[in-house]
């Protein structure tokens, strides 16, 4: 049965190419690549719209009818629960969906282990790494009282540590590869190349993260899911 996605205004601004395929409304940020990888990795048919946020297209009636809270990334699912269209944000609650739609990067041993460490990045490494990112990369750097910096260099630190050590004899954070993984290493490769603040959060200290990272990026569907949507 064909999909009617006409109900949704964002449909109009973003005219689906596939309308029998996941509508993906993103950027290439930690949290956007979050559900491009977790499409790539399970297969799953999608169409990438770009939000383009030097254009405030997160502000428009279109995108906040599908995010009210104006964050990248939202889906819109023409087959979802019931095969009734389904539309979610939050980029956390999108991989949860997305792994129990397909059975996969969610392994039913390790449930709640999986559902812990995707709690730790949303409540913790996002928004840290986020703050240090602020203070250090971007016009927070112009700040001259150094407290601020400190306080989420040090959390960010610590955070890392918490990583390290857990991910001791581990290939993966849960031991098997999950949306886990999907929703932390991206926001590990931002640290390190885009904020360029490894460096100073004890990264040359840290004897299993680094190599967690590089196993990750070297996966083909991480490298295609890095690229959407397409500017």
């Amino acid at each position: 049965m064909t999909a009617d996605l006409s109900a949704f205004p964002i449909t109009r601004r973003w005219p689906p190419r596939d309308p029998q395929a996941i509508q993906l409304y993103s950027l290439a940020t930690p949290n956007g690549v979050k559900v491009s990888i977790a499409l790539e990795e399970t297969g799953l048919p999608y169409d990438a719209h770009l939000v383009d946020f030097d254009r405030k297209d997160q502000f428009t009636p279109e995108f906040l009818s599908l995010a009210p809270n104006n964050k990248i990334p939202a889906i819109l699912d023409p087959h979802g629960p019931g095969g009734q269209p389904l539309a979610l944000f939050e980029s956390g609650a999108i991989l949860i969906y997305l792994a129990e739609k397909t059975g996969q990067l969610l392994p039913e041993a390790r449930r709640y282990d999986v559902l812990q460490w995707l709690m730790f990045q949303m409540g913790g490494v996002g928004p840290m790494f986020g703050q240090l990112g602020f203070f250090h990369h971007f016009a927070g750097k112009e700040i001259a009282d150094p407290r601020p910096k400190e306080r989420y260099r040090a959390e960010v630190e610590r955070l890392l540590k918490v990583l390290d050590a857990a991910m001791d004899d581990r290939e993966w954070i849960t031991g098997d590869y999950s949306i886990a993984d999907i929703a932390i290493c991206p926001w590990l490769r931002t640290l390190r190349d885009f904020y360029r603040a490894a460096d100073i959060a004890g990264w040359d200290r840290l004897r299993n993260v680094p190599g967690w990272l590089d196993r990750f990026l070297a996966r083909p569907a991480v490298q295609r899911g890095l690229l959407q949507p397409a500017r």
